[in-house]
């Protein structure tokens, strides 16, 4: 009986450290964006992960909702502001503050935030590619063979 504590206890350690691991290594990866055009390099900045709390709150802020009979119904979601505001909170703090969040850029550009920086500045096309690395590095695989294989490790 005492082989059993101690073997279960053993296992404890190795899951609490895996887990105290995992949680340390959440944010760590960070990834370098280049926006270039036929060849020509324009900026770079970085971006980090984005748990779901940040994730919901860039949608929050992108919806319309209308009050019928007191509750708060979501109307619409303006998407493209969804994926500038998704950029603007996973660039880097540092990075943030030299790119987006640039007061003398906004002035050139005539706008008002970092997010309309973001709309100005990156083409459709390169949003989406921003969206994608930050959702991989978030932990999201766009691989449907994926849910399958999800699906399968819920069962388990």
């Amino acid at each position: 009986m005492n082989e059993k504590k101690d073997d279960i206890l053993l296992h404890e350690d190795a899951l609490l450290r895996g887990l105290l691991e995992a949680a340390e290594d959440r944010n760590s990866e960070v990834v370098e964006i280049e926006i270039a055009r036929k060849g020509k390099v324009y900026f770079k900045f970085r971006v980090r992960p984005v748990d779901e709390k940040e994730s919901n709150r860039c949608n929050d802020l992108a919806t319309k909702y209308e009050r019928k009979r007191g509750i708060r119904i979501p109307v619409d979601v303006d998407t493209a502001k969804y994926r500038s505001l998704l950029i603007h909170t996973a660039t880097v703090d540092e990075d943030r503050a030299k790119v987006w969040d640039n007061k003398k850029l906004w002035e050139q550009l005539n706008v008002l935030s970092g997010i309309d920086v973001i709309e100005k500045v990156l083409l459709p096309g390169e949003k989406e590619a921003v969206i994608k690395k930050i959702n991989e590095i978030s932990g999201y695989n766009e691989n449907e063979d994926d849910d399958e294989d999800l699906e399968a490790l819920a069962k388990n």
